[in-house]
This record gives structure tokens, C-alpha cells and sequence, in this order.
């Protein structure tokens, strides 16, 4: 186990933090993709600025590092707050996988371009969530030449896409097939290159005290 002091100074570009919650909502989507966990984010860690987190919530109480502005939907957070709005107001356990070998600047310079693109991408209805999940396994139909880019996405998705850019998963797979057990590491997820991901650490993270 690590704290969260140890695993926001360990992490780095490409590595993803995991979540687990108890809320029924956190339930259904693990229920629904069968998966042990219901959120996943990328870090974002360039030279000197503090670690980002890169993800999909509904919630707006953090500030988007990229627009400047609190909205739902795809946001670009500092990572150690949005960690600990995890864990103390949603209740979430979180671990840390790390990208091996560490990414390059070109696959940064890539991820900061699905940041420009993604961001403020609203986050999809629980039925319309559900609906692009179940999407993701059916066959893929055509591409129509001038097809919309995501007009919604839920938090796998932009992990997917981001590492699509990054050059870390293959281009021909529909976003919507991810979901967040597909990050975890009882799932085979086959990264390109000599790049994998490692176990899942689990980090302590110290809740905030409560007001009586």
C-alpha cells in the first residue's frame, strides 16, 4: 500500500487510477459491465506542473485545469484533489497502475492533444451510457464519411481514446467496447509495443475529518 504523499510522487504520464465505490449507481455500472471497479482516470504529469488527472464525472465541484471553469463531463483535474474528492465524498477506494516503460514526450504531446479535443465533452445519461456500452459489442457498422466525433463520453471512453493517441491501443477498436474492468488487471488488455501495465497498487488515502 501506498499513501496518497507516495503515489501522487510516483505517478506519471499514461498511468491510470482505478476506482471502486458502494453507491448504488457505482453498483449498476459494476453490475452492468461486470466489472470489480466503476471509475478510471489517466495521469498527466508534464515537467514541472502538478500531476493531472484526465477522466469523465458528473460532477463539478473541481476545477478544469484546461477551460478554467467547473463543468461535468470531461474535465482536467489536479490530480491529488480529484484522488481525494474520490475517495471522501463518493466513498471510493483507488488504486494506481502504472505505464511501463514510462511514456515519451511524443506520446504526452499526444495526450495533451486529446485534452484539447475531449475536453468539456459532456457526460452521458445513465440509460444512454448503458446504451453505448451494450454498442461497443455489437458489430461495427460502416463508417459514414463525415461521421461526429464522441458527442458524450463516459470515463473508460476517454481513457481509450487518449490512449489510442498515445499510440498504446490499437485505432480499429470502438471506444464504447472499453469499460473501466477492461483497466484492471484481471482483463487482457493487450497494450501495443513492449508497453504494459503493472499490478494495481492500493493507496491509502486519509478521509477528512467529519463535522458533528
Amino acid at each position: 500500500m501506498l499513501t496518497l504523499d507516495e503515489a501522487v510522487e510516483l505517478t506519471r504520464t499514461g498511468d491510470l487510477w482505478i476506482f471502486r465505490g458502494r453507491t448504488v449507481p457505482d453498483r449498476a455500472i459494476q453490475t452492468m459491465t461486470n466489472s470489480p471497479v466503476n471509475h478510471v482516470g489517466m495521469a498527466i504529469v508534464i515537467e514541472d506542473l502538478p500531476p493531472m488527472m484526465f477522466h469523465a464525472e458528473l460532477g463539478k465541484s473541481l476545477l478544469d485545469l484546461w477551460s478554467g471553469t467547473h463543468h461535468r463531463g470531461v474535465q482536467l483535474h489536479d490530480l491529488r484533489d480529484a484522488v481525494t474528492v474520490w475517495a471522501d465524498r463518493y466513498g471510493q477506494r483507488a488504486w494506481l497502475r502504472q505505464l511501463e516503460p514510462q511514456a515519451t514526450r511524443e506520446m504526452e504531446d499526444a495526450a495533451l492533444r486529446a485534452v484539447a479535443r475531449l475536453d468539456g465533452t459532456p457526460f452521458p445519461s445513465t440509460a444512454r451510457l448503458a446504451a453505448r456500452w451494450v454498442g461497443g459489442r455489437l458489430p461495427r457498422p460502416r463508417r459514414v464519411a463525415g461521421e461526429r466525433a464522441l458527442e458524450n463520453a463516459y470515463c473508460a471512453e476517454v481513457v481509450a481514446v487518449t490512449y489510442q493517441e498515445m499510440g498504446l491501443l490499437p485505432p480499429g477498436r470502438r471506444p464504447n467496447w472499453y469499460d473501466p474492468g477492461r483497466f484492471w488487471s484481471g482483463d487482457d488488455l493487450d497494450l501495443l509495443g513492449d508497453h504494459k501495465l503493472g499490478k494495481e497498487i492500493t493507496v491509502g488515502i486519509p478521509l477528512a475529518p467529519r463535522s458533528r
